[in-house]
C-alpha cells in the first residue's frame, strides 16, 4: 500500500496538511552528502518551509538556518540553537536591528548603503558580515517575478553600483558576498551563474572568506545533476580559497507533503465540470496563483500534462476553492471516475510555500498540520480556529 493510500484510510478531518518525516530525513541525507563530499555548508531556507516541530528531523543534517528578517532570524535561531543563523533582508529596520544581533551569525545586506548604516554594529557584535550581490544573469524563463536579475531588480547589488557606492572602508567590513539568482533550478543554471559572478566580482572573491550562493537549487529532484554541483562547489572553494554556503528551502521539504481536501459540491457550466473543495489555493497554497502553477494530485493527471486525445475517456474536472475569489483555481484535472460530494483528494509536494504562506482570507479556516512519523502514525501537531483569524485583525491588549 503506498503512503498516499495509507493517509487516505486515516480518515483525517480536511482540509489538513501533512509533513512526512521520512520524507525530509531522505531529502536530508541527500543534502548531508553533499557537505561531506564537498565541505560546503547547506542551511535551511525558512521562507520555504518553517514548520519548526520538524526542526529537529533537519538539524541533524544541516548546518543550520538562513531567515528573511527578525522573526524567523529568532525561530532559527531558538530551534536550532546549536547550528548558524544566517539572515538577509532587503532593507533592516532600525527599530528591530539590536534584536536581530542577538540571534544572527551571519548579516547580509542588499546595499552599500545598508551596509554602511549598519555594518559597523553587526561587526562590533561579533558578526559575520556580507553583501548580496547582482550578477545580472537571468537563467529562467516563464517566473519572472522569482528572477532577482531582472532589469531594475531590487536585490543584490550590481557591479556599477558597486564601483559607485563601495568605499574601501565598505569592503573592509565584508566577510563574504552572498547571490540568490536561482528559482528550481537544475545545477547548470548555477554554473552559468557562477561565470558572471567570476566575470564581474572575481577580484572581490579574493578579498573575503566565504560566498553564499543562496537558494533555488532543487538538489533533492530525481533529475538534479549533483556531480556537476559538487564541480562547482569545489572550483569556487579552490580557486578563492573559500567557504562555501548554499541555502536551499524547497530542497530540503521537496515532496514531503501533503494536502488532504474533501469535495464540498460539484456543478456544471456549459461544458466544464467543476469541483468546490474545502481548501482554497488563495489561501492555503498561495504559490498555484503566485506563481503560478497545476500541484500534483494523486490519482488525478493535469489536464495540461495531457497528451493528444488521452484525457477523451477520463471525467475532467475544474477544481476550485469556496472563497468569493473568481481566480480561487487550483487547476483542471482528469479523474477515472465523476467526483462527488463527499471524495477526499489529496494533493502532493504540500510541504514547501504553503504553511508558511497561507492565511485566512474570506474567514477561511487554517488547515491542521499532521505530522506523518516514521512509524507510520498520523500526529496532530497544530489546529486552528476562529481565535486565530480574529486575532490577526484586532485588539488584544
Amino acid at each position: 500500500m503506498t503512503t498516499q493510500e495509507k493517509l487516505l484510510q486515516y480518515n483525517l478531518p480536511t482540509p489538513c496538511y501533512i509533513i512526512d518525516e521520512a520524507a525530509l530525513v531522505k531529502n536530508c541525507k541527500i543534502l548531508k552528502a553533499v557537505q561531506d563530499e564537498t565541505g560546503c555548508k547547506i542551511l535551511l531556507a525558512q521562507k520555504a518551509f518553517s514548520n519548526y516541530d520538524f526542526y529537529p528531523v533537519i538539524e541533524p543534517y544541516l548546518a543550520g538556518t538562513e531567515a528573511s528578517g527578525l522573526y524567523e532570524a529568532r525561530l532559527g535561531a531558538e530551534h536550532m540553537p546549536d547550528k548558524e543563523c544566517h539572515v538577509f533582508c532587503g532593507a533592516y529596520r532600525e527599530q528591530e536591528f539590536e534584536e536581530l544581533l542577538t540571534y544572527a551569525d551571519h548579516i547580509v545586506f542588499n546595499s552599500p548603503s545598508q551596509l554602511k548604516r549598519f555594518g559597523e554594529r553587526a561587526k562590533s557584535a561579533g558578526k559575520e558580515v556580507g553583501l548580496r550581490i547582482n550578477p545580472e544573469c537571468s537563467t529562467q524563463e516563464g517566473h519572472e517575478i522569482y528572477d532577482p536579475c531582472a532589469p531594475g531588480s531590487r536585490l543584490g547589488t550590481t557591479i556599477a553600483q558597486w564601483q559607485e557606492q563601495m568605499t574601501p572602508e565598505l569592503v573592509n567590513l565584508l566577510d563574504g558576498i552572498h547571490f540568490h539568482t536561482l528559482c528550481e533550478q537544475d545545477s547548470d543554471a548555477l554554473s552559468t551563474t557562477l561565470k558572471a559572478v567570476e566575470a564581474k566580482f572575481g577580484d572581490i572573491l579574493h578579498k573575503v572568506k566565504w560566498l553564499n550562493m543562496g537558494g533555488g537549487h532543487h538538489i533533492t529532484r530525481s533529475d538534479y545533476d549533483i556531480e556537476l554541483l559538487k564541480k562547482c562547489i569545489r572550483h569556487m572553494k579552490g580557486t578563492y580559497n573559500l567557504e562555501i554556503y548554499l541555502e536551499p528551502g524547497e530542497a530540503v521539504a521537496l515532496q514531503a507533503g501533503y494536502l488532504l481536501t474533501q469535495v464540498l459540491d460539484t456543478l456544471k457550466n456549459g461544458d466544464t465540470n467543476i469541483a468546490i473543495l474545502d481548501m482554497s489555493a488563495a489561501c492555503h497554497t498561495p504559490d498555484v496563483i503566485e506563481m503560478p502553477y497545476t500541484p500534483p494530485l494523486w490519482s488525478a493527471k493535469p489536464v495540461a500534462d495531457c497528451d493528444n486525445n488521452c484525457c477523451d475517456n477520463l471525467h475532467v474536472y475544474r477544481l476550485g476553492g469556496p472563497t468569493c475569489l473568481a481566480g480561487d483555481i487550483i487547476g483542471d484535472y482528469a479523474f477515472d471516475k465523476p467526483l462527488k460530494a463527499g471524495d477526499h483528494l489529496l494533493f502532493e509536494d504540500m510541504a514547501i510555500y504553503s504553511t508558511c504562506k497561507n492565511n485566512t482570507f474570506n474567514g477561511m479556516p487554517l488547515p491542521d498540520i499532521r505530522a506523518l512519523k516514521t512509524d507510520g502514525t498520523c500526529e496532530l501537531i497544530a489546529r486552528f480556529g476562529y481565535e486565530d483569524f480574529k486575532y490577526r485583525l484586532g485588539s488584544r491588549m
